[in-house]
């Protein structure tokens, strides 16, 4: 069996078209849109709408760490659209459309924190899976899905944004991989908390991990744990006990899905 795994397409429809060449099944764990293209920066939802040089000042302010001046900037940017929630979703659906139409089936999907899940559904078809809290087989082994990211503690949403990341609690983190049950793959947006995975060494800061994943695998052993998330992590790939934890890489730069054989 034969199973092709990517993570953090950020619009990569062409390259997505061709990562079930060759495999039983497709397995995509999400950040499905380019919201900000930090290496081209007329490209991507901010790019169209605000053109690279304002994204440019957004991404050096990402870089940083002070995340209100950020925030800041980027709030000043929608207040001068006249409908800013209208001009987002339909570069959102815009995306999707293309996506979802380029995964080969069987694909089983489930969303990254840059997606909006409450879309996903309408894109489902035969042979084109969304999953979330929920467990599949695929080959004669169980394969569980939870998506998005972890909310900051913290965090207060702005009710005028025009779009939210999908971010989730720790607790409905725990819940969404209690549902799932015991699994041989555990497929997640975001790493397990683990220090060497999570850390982005181009950033120069770790992203957040899931506790609760990594008490999964501690608790359950299974087989692999599959993620993507951190770019470019400091450690790709490590074993936690039985487990084998691979972060797939950034498909929107390297066009390659991870393999799974067995």
């Amino acid at each position: 069996m034969r199973v092709h795994v990517v993570s953090d397409v950020h619009g990569n429809a062409e390259a997505l078209a061709r990562a079930g060449d060759g495999a039983d099944a497709l397995v995509v764990l999400g950040d499905l849109i380019d919201f900000v293209d930090y290496h081209d920066h007329s490209k991507g939802i901010l790019g169209r709408v605000f053109g690279p040089e304002k994204v440019g000042i957004f991404a050096e302010l990402r870089r940083g760490t002070k995340r209100a001046d950020t925030a800041g900037y980027i709030r000043s940017l929608w207040d001068g659209l006249a409908d800013a929630r209208t001009v987002v979703q339909e570069a959102v659906l815009e995306q999707y459309h293309a996506l979802f139409a380029a995964m080969s089936a069987p694909t089983y999907a489930t969303p990254g924190n840059v997606d909006s899940p409450q879309l996903w559904p309408q894109f489902a078809r035969d042979g084109v899976h969304v999953l979330d809290g929920d467990a599949v087989e695929i080959g004669g082994l169980r394969f569980g899905f939870a998506g998005g990211g972890l909310m900051v503690p913290g965090l207060v949403r702005n009710p005028n944004a025009p779009w939210y990341p999908y971010l989730r609690t720790e607790e409905d983190m725990a819940a969404a991989l209690a549902r799932m049950g015991r699994v041989d793959v555990l497929c997640t947006h975001i790493p397990p908390a683990v220090p060497d995975l999570t850390y982005d060494v181009v950033a120069r800061r770790p992203e957040w991990g899931s506790r609760p994943a990594l008490e999964k695998i501690a608790r359950e052993r299974p087989r692999w744990s599959v993620f993507g998330h951190v770019h470019q992590p400091l450690a790709r790939r490590m074993r936690i006990g039985y487990t084998e934890c691979v972060n797939v890489g950034h498909f929107q730069r390297s066009g390659k899905p991870h393999v799974l054989n067995w």
